[in-house]
């Protein structure tokens, strides 16, 4: 059973950044796509960006430009540097299989991040 545990979250003003991680438990971390979603009070969980095993990118619209996923497969660990950080990205933020459509992984406990005006 894979574990997920985030952390890095924070309080900070807009304009901001931030840099999340993400260790996972499990050998199977290396052959997986991650993905870093949110969710957002009164809206449905996000996914925000994805990496492939080989290091390949996509983010969605409303991040590109401004958060970059990498992952460090010799450490069971995924990062999202977030930078030019908006009120609107306030959210709790999780890691999970890149892959949205996937049978997940159970969720962890996310890691809170607030953007302030």
């Amino acid at each position: 059973q894979v574990q997920l545990v985030e952390s890095g979250g924070g309080l900070v003003q807009a304009g901001g950044s931030l840099r999340l991680s993400c260790a996972a438990s499990g050998s199977i971390f290396s052959i997986n796509a991650m993905g870093w979603y949110r969710l957002a009070p009164g809206k449905q969980r996000e996914l925000v960006a994805q990496i492939t095993s080989g290091g390949r990118t996509n983010y969605a619209d409303s991040v590109k430009g401004r958060f970059t996923i990498s992952r460090d497969n010799a450490k069971n660990t995924v990062f999202l540097q977030m930078n030019s950080l908006k009120p609107e990205d306030t959210a709790v933020y999780y890691c999970n299989k890149g892959n949205p459509y996937a049978t997940t992984w159970p969720w962890g406990q996310g890691t809170q991040v607030t953007v302030s005006l």
